[in-house]
C-alpha cells in the first residue's frame, strides 16, 4: 500500500466525500487540514500545482481531488494507483 497523503479544509464537502472513499477502501492517509495553516496551503499548491482541496497524493505522486479519484474508481484505476 503507498504512503497516502490528502490535503483538506474542515468545511469541504468534497474533502469529506474523498476521505470516506479512502476509509471505504482501508486506505490508510495522512491529513493535512490547510484551512488555517497557510505554510501547509503553500506546500499542496507548490506540490500540486493547483488552489482547489482537496489535493490527494500517493507516494508523492499527485492523484487529483475528488473527482479525479473517484473517475478514477470507476475506470477500476483507483485501486493500482493506491497499490491496494
Amino acid at each position: 500500500m503507498k504512503n497516502v497523503e490528502i490535503y483538506t479544509k474542515g468545511y469541504c464537502p468534497y474533502c469529506r466525500r474523498a476521505k470516506e472513499l479512502l476509509e471505504l477502501k482501508g486506505v490508510p492517509f495522512t491529513e493535512y487540514d490547510v484551512g488555517n495553516d497557510p505554510v501547509k496551503e503553500a506546500e499542496m499548491r507548490r506540490r500540486s500545482g493547483r488552489i482547489t482541496v482537496p489535493e490527494i497524493f500517493a507516494d508523492d505522486e499527485l492523484l487529483g481531488g475528488c473527482d479525479d479519484i473517484f473517475a478514477m474508481e470507476e475506470r477500476g484505476e483507483l485501486d493500482e494507483r493506491l497499490g491496494l
